[in-house]
């Protein structure tokens, strides 16, 4: 397979689960200086961050989840709670490093290799272009495929994709709003906090 094959896979996952591939999950919206995030995790760790989680987003995001799960969320599952309070400590400036468990069951190929470099080799107050990322990861010439990887992120702020950087200086593209990237950049001292 070459790698603009492996880049154009689609990402979504399936429309139906099997009744024996059933997965336990649950969500919750969490409240932040960004804007309200959907949260999603399963037994094995936080699997889904989704910006902007207004009610119609919500609504289009669990349907998707409830598909790939095979099922309706629980009530709740103990890395939901764990995940919260982590972006909570996050926004108030209080962590600089994730340890919530990852699930990384909605990214393959590429873009989880990716998604992997980033989340274990860009930490907090850091960032790193596009074409240093394909680097790291062995792919020199796919810049441009990073940058598509980036957007595919399942799990933004927590894999930081928001520390991903344009090589001209500029701060790039970001799934969740240029002005959220600015947002997290100031919060991590990489860029001044806006005045108003």
């Amino acid at each position: 397979m070459t790698h603009s094959e492996q880049v154009s896979r689609p990402a979504a996952p399936p429309d139906a689960t099997p009744e024996a591939a059933r997965r336990d999950w649950a969500w919750k919206r969490l409240a932040t200086p960004i804007g309200p995030l959907l949260l999603a995790a399963t037994r094995k760790g936080l699997v889904r961050v989704v910006f902007h989680a207004d009610e119609r987003t919500a609504r289009r995001e669990l349907t998707r989840l409830e598909q790939f799960f095979g099922g309706a969320p629980l009530a709740s599952v103990p890395h939901l709670e764990t995940a919260a309070a982590e972006l909570t400590a996050y926004f108030a400036g209080e962590l600089h490093s994730f340890t919530v468990p990852l699930d990384w069951s909605l990214s393959c190929g590429f873009p989880a290799r990716v998604l992997h470099a980033l989340a274990d080799g860009v930490p907090y107050g850091s960032v790193v272009g596009y074409q240093d990322l394909a680097d790291r990861v062995g792919e020199p010439g796919a810049a441009r495929a990073v940058g598509a990887a980036m957007g595919s992120n399942p799990l933004p702020v927590i894999v930081p994709c928001h520390r991903v950087v344009a090589s001209d200086g500029g701060i790039g593209g970001f799934g969740g709003g240029l002005e959220t990237k600015r947002l997290l950049l100031a919060l991590e001292g990489v860029l001044p906090a806006p005045l108003f």
